[in-house]
């Protein structure tokens, strides 16, 4: 949509309705310190051709990595040409929120398919539109997960992504901060520790919070922690931050988990310098009515036609407020369709082959670094394409630095979230990491701590 200024005739009979002299009048609330008084000293404009050579001249002065290894939450999957050139047409990339629905059947399909999807992917009865991210869709989940017990307790698994933990505390700040408990990993396996869980485990804890897989990338033990919430009248939740993992790993409705959530990043959408990136929830059909958000249906108008419609909205706006399970203003339909036309493109027998490679050259990986002297993995457990590695000195920073320098990121330092784990690194590795990616990080890095 192209630009229109006000012309100064515009903003002159603007100022007279509301009666200010000029427009320096309107920032008189803004701090004489935060105020520039001298314009931006920047250089003459150019013509397209010579701003284009401007760039790639600042460009090609530019050093950053050429291999990545990080992950955390958000991962370098490969993304078909085909999903960005069908959000940029018009059809998909104009329409907002289907408010009218019976005006927006192509949205409301898509929001159809996405969900029928997400649904299959994570082995549960159905799936709502949407939410922001995984983060939140966690968040969401916990207090659903509440509202289903009846019971004010949240308890999350200490190995969680601290974005994801802190989420949920600044969800749940205002009505019950001290109601959110974490519950420690073992430090020997990375996963939760299932004794401590089941101490914790009261009358009043309505939702347990695990990683599937978790931030150290060990998938937890979904179906005993489903069994303790059983016997203790709790929801379990699994929390998924790379989807693409349920191609090798048991989906978590199969191991009786109440409400699954994941981000939706990894499937078909880029990096982006972080974000945007889309919640994923699916629930059994049950707690239908307990999900945020908003729920697409099919059905046949009254020509007998197949049809769309917007068959469950429980926020604010839509149904009384007491009645409402939270105040969700998006169903991320852009990104939401990214995932589903990447989905449609893999396709079940793809989508398992990508996990299965990531996992093998992660096994490389990882076996690679652990022929070098004093490297070891932090945890003795299974893992799908993500995992920690230590040094016995304590080394690994210094040879991560060594290694950014020559364009190597040694994944994600998890020190400053876990002191206790020290120097060890997070690695992620994806199919874009080519084998010999591999050996070039493994000779690098043995060089690094020689």
């Amino acid at each position: 949509m192209p630009y229109i200024p006000h012309t100064p005739d515009d903003v002159a009979r603007m100022l007279r309705s509301i009666g200010v002299p000029d427009v320096e009048a309107l920032l008189e609330g803004v701090p004489q310190t935060l105020r520039r008084r001298t314009p931006l000293e920047l250089p003459e404009g150019l013509d397209e051709v010579a701003l284009a050579g401007r760039m790639e001249a600042l460009s090609a002065g530019s050093r950053g990595a050429t291999l990545s290894f990080l992950g955390a939450g958000a991962y370098d999957h490969a993304v078909h040409p085909v999903v960005d050139q069908l959000l940029a047409r018009s059809e998909f990339l104009t329409p907002y929120t289907p408010y009218q629905p019976e005006a927006s059947q192509g949205t409301l399909q898509a929001i159809f398919e996405f969900q029928t999807m997400i649904a299959e992917l994570f082995g549960l009865d159905v799936a709502n539109a949407s939410l922001y991210d995984g983060a939140s869709a966690a968040a969401e989940a916990a207090l659903m997960a509440r509202r289903l017990a009846k019971r004010e307790r949240i308890l999350l698994s200490a190995a969680l992504p601290p974005q994801v933990r802190r989420t949920v505390r600044t969800y749940t700040r205002g009505a019950a901060p001290e109601l959110v408990e974490e519950v420690p990993f073992d430090p020997a396996t990375g996963a939760v520790d299932l004794a401590r869980l089941a101490a914790k485990i009261g009358p009043d804890v309505g939702a347990v919070v695990l990683g599937y897989p978790n931030y150290f990338g060990v998938p937890e033990d979904l179906d005993a922690a489903a069994h303790l919430c059983c016997d203790a009248g709790a929801y379990l939740v699994s929390h998924t931050p790379d989807p693409t993992t349920l191609g090798i790993l048991r989906s978590p409705g199969a191991a009786n988990v109440a409400v699954a959530v994941g981000e939706g990043q990894p499937l078909g959408l880029p990096l982006s310098f972080g974000g945007p990136g889309v919640g994923l929830m699916a629930a059994r059909s049950e707690f239908v009515r307990q999900l945020p958000g908003r729920l697409a249906g099919e059905t046949v108008d009254n020509r007998g036609q197949r049809a769309f419609v917007l068959t469950l909205s429980t926020r604010e706006q839509h149904i009384r407020r007491e009645k409402a399970t939270s105040n969700v203003c998006t169903n991320q339909g852009l990104c939401a369709l990214g995932v589903t036309i990447h989905l449609s493109l893999v396709g079940p027998e793809g989508f398992r082959r990508v996990a299965e490679t990531c996992h093998a050259r992660a096994r490389k990986l990882a076996a690679g670094l652990g022929g070098i002297p004093g490297v070891h993995l932090a945890f003795h457990a299974p893992y799908a394409h993500e995992f920690a590695i230590r040094h016995d000195r304590g080394r690994l920073d210094a040879a991560a630095a060594t290694l950014q320098h020559d364009g190597i990121l040694l994944g994600v330092p998890l020190g400053p979230d876990f002191p206790e784990l020290g120097d060890a690194r997070l690695l992620a590795v994806t199919e874009r990491t080519r084998p010999e990616d591999i050996d070039r990080t493994v000779d690098a890095l043995r060089r690094a701590l020689a």
